[in-house]
């Protein structure tokens, strides 16, 4: 058995595809992209949601890996691309985090929000009148 395992792993190491599909530089970055994709997808939810601290934290995570993904040999481009798409995200994230609570967006937000809500109670009470004058005897 162990004869088997051992020439089916010297076929997959004589190519040079399957022998990088099988490798850590290969599998490492593939299931870390969950973080960027993740990082992403965040960028569309509320401002108000995003911890300063904890994007800080990611985006200097990502920064680190970047610089040891072209240190080591041979270079991992995928682990690079990871972390890029990453600090890109992170660094939206902090942009937005910065404007919503240092810059007025908070204020701009709970002002929109007020005016909407204005705007439903006049709806509402322009239906409200609008059935009681229906009622009125003409």
């Amino acid at each position: 058995m162990a004869a088997a395992v051992k020439a089916l792993n010297a076929k997959i190491r004589s190519n040079p595809v399957s022998d990088y599909l099988c490798s850590t530089h290969f599998w490492g970055p593939a299931s870390n992209f969950g973080i960027p994709l993740a990082a992403v997808l965040d960028t569309q939810k509320d401002a108000d949601i995003i911890s300063g601290r904890m994007t800080l934290a990611l985006a200097g995570y990502s920064a680190v890996f970047m610089r040891y993904s072209m240190m080591v040999t041979p270079k991992n481009y995928l682990l690079f691309g990871c972390h890029i798409v990453n600090f890109s995200a992170q660094m939206t994230q902090g942009y937005r985090y910065l404007k919503y609570w240092n810059f007025g967006g908070r204020e701009a937000s709970l002002e929109a929000q007020a005016k909407e809500g204005l705007g439903t109670v006049e709806n509402k009470a322009k239906e409200a009148l609008d059935k009681v004058k229906e009622q009125l005897p003409k």
